[in-house]
């Protein structure tokens, strides 16, 4: 295998919850001085209504003369902060841990000025108590939580009780929230038009305008509806299928619970063909992870990434079948990780060792079908390597679990990028049926291998039950 990279290096475990979301919120916005200056100012958006009367025969009346623009709308600090608390109230953060913390500490930084130091690592540093120096790549909470708390926000101020209230969003692509005044509800303007009105006088000698006189509230409405649903046509779109790169991931990304990364470790015995194949000056240390393991969890957890930021990488000799039965996993390697041999030696397509030569065998093939290792150099030069991926649910540990590994580092590569490339994900569940998501999968890969880098992913055998 190529150089090791420490274990201690590839761990990234969610450690933002000694004390609770919703109390440490609380406390910095209620703690903190009223007199800070708002940083953003939103501005008012009047919604405004206008009713026409038509008389058949009468002179058509002037335009009107537009309304002067509203002043521009500035809350003041203290407003904003008691919009703050009734947010920090709602159950919406209350049963949270990260979104309090983080809605509060933007807010009262941008109240203070400073919303131009609302970074992404700054945050993770200041309001999650990260190390100055983490990970932002592998350790995203700050985004999943900023992600999460607009969600909050939107659904918050969607409930009609809340329609009157001081608006904080939190715009797409920032961490500065931003504040204005509440829109007026559609029919505040309706109500408010029909009592300003002046009643048309009737003309006895027109029928027509009569009519239109009498009924120019209807008339007013059934336009504004026609206009609305005109609108919503226009700007609503309707929820996309999923693609199938969400639907393979979907037992994983979907789950509350912390995704386990299990990698494989150089262990001698095993992988002495891998020592014959590198120089004395590239061995992987006793107790270190293998570069292809981590290029291939480097693929597999960007999926999880925008839904879920909880997840914890270890070793396989590390991994305890407790630490296995809190969450899904993720098996990386094949003859390097045990947990990979004990979890495949029931399935269709497994690892076997015969003779000091690895494969991976069909076991319901009644000729015994298996493939192996492809040599240009015997153990020097390798030609071809093979891999299993399986999306299966484990009755063992009563979990989800991918599976990607290859009988070589390469095929462990190649596993990784067929699950993390929409196209090639695509060509191999094209051969499976319509509901594969429904089911347990397990695909043997084949790569061809030009001077030591894998080539792309080709499925050669699948199965589903």
């Amino acid at each position: 295998m190529s150089n090791g990279i420490p274990i201690a290096a590839a761990r990234s475990t969610y450690n933002g919850d000694s004390e609770t979301g919703y109390r440490l919120a609380h406390r910095v916005a209620i703690q903190l001085p009223l007199s800070s200056s708002l940083n953003q100012p939103g501005a008012a958006r009047p919604s405004t209504l206008h009713t026409a009367q038509v008389a058949h025969g009468m002179q058509t009346p002037q335009k009107s003369e537009p309304a002067p623009s509203p002043a521009a709308f500035t809350p003041s600090a203290a407003a904003v902060r008691d919009q703050l608390h009734r947010l920090l109230a709602h159950p919406l953060f209350t049963n949270s841990k990260r979104y309090p913390v983080l809605l509060a500490y933007v807010v009262e930084q941008s109240l203070l000025g400073n919303a131009g130091d609302l970074k992404e690592r700054t945050l993770g540093v200041e309001a999650f108590g990260r190390e100055p120096a983490y990970d932002v790549t592998l350790d995203p909470v700050v985004r999943m939580t900023a992600a999460e708390v607009r969600k909050r926000l939107i659904q918050y101020y969607y409930a009609p009780e809340h329609a009157g209230q001081l608006v904080i969003e939190l715009p797409l692509g920032a961490y500065a929230p931003s504040f204005r005044e509440p829109e007026s509800h559609p029919s505040d303007g309706i109500a408010s038009s029909a009592q300003n009105a002046t009643p048309p006088s009737p003309v006895a000698t027109t029928p027509p305008a009569a009519f239109f006189a009498r009924h120019w509230m209807t008339c007013s409405l059934a336009l504004l509806g026609a206009a609305l649903l005109g609108f919503v046509a226009g700007n609503i779109r309707l929820p996309r299928p999923p693609s199938s790169m969400e639907r393979f991931w979907q037992p994983i990304t979907a789950t509350t619970g912390r995704v386990t990364y299990c990698l494989g470790e150089p262990v001698d015995g095993v992988d002495s063909v891998d020592r014959a194949r590198q120089a004395p000056a590239a061995l992987s240390p006793a107790g270190s992870l293998n570069v292809s393991d981590v290029i291939t969890l480097a693929r597999s957890i960007e999926p999880i990434v925008p839904r879920n930021g909880a997840f914890r990488v270890v070793a396989a000799s590390a991994a305890g079948f407790t630490q296995l039965r809190e969450g899904p996993i993720v098996l990386i390697g094949a003859f390097d990780n045990p947990w990979t041999l004990r979890i495949t030696q029931d399935l269709p397509f497994g690892f076997q060792l015969d003779h000091n030569q690895r494969e991976i065998v069909d076991r319901r093939n009644p000729q015994g079908k298996f493939w192996t290792l492809e040599w240009q150099t015997p153990n020097q030069k390798l030609a071809a390597d093979y891999a299993i991926v399986a999306r299966i649910h484990d009755n063992t540990t009563g979990q989800p679990v991918i599976i990607l590994a290859g009988i070589l580092a390469e095929g462990t590569e190649a596993a990784g990028e067929l699950v993390s490339s929409p196209a090639a994900l695509d060509t191999m569940l094209a051969a499976a049926p319509a509901n594969w998501d429904k089911l347990n999968l397990e695909a043997v890969v084949e790569t061809r291998v030009i001077d030591g880098h894998p080539g792309p992913p080709k499925v050669i055998a699948l199965r589903t039950w």
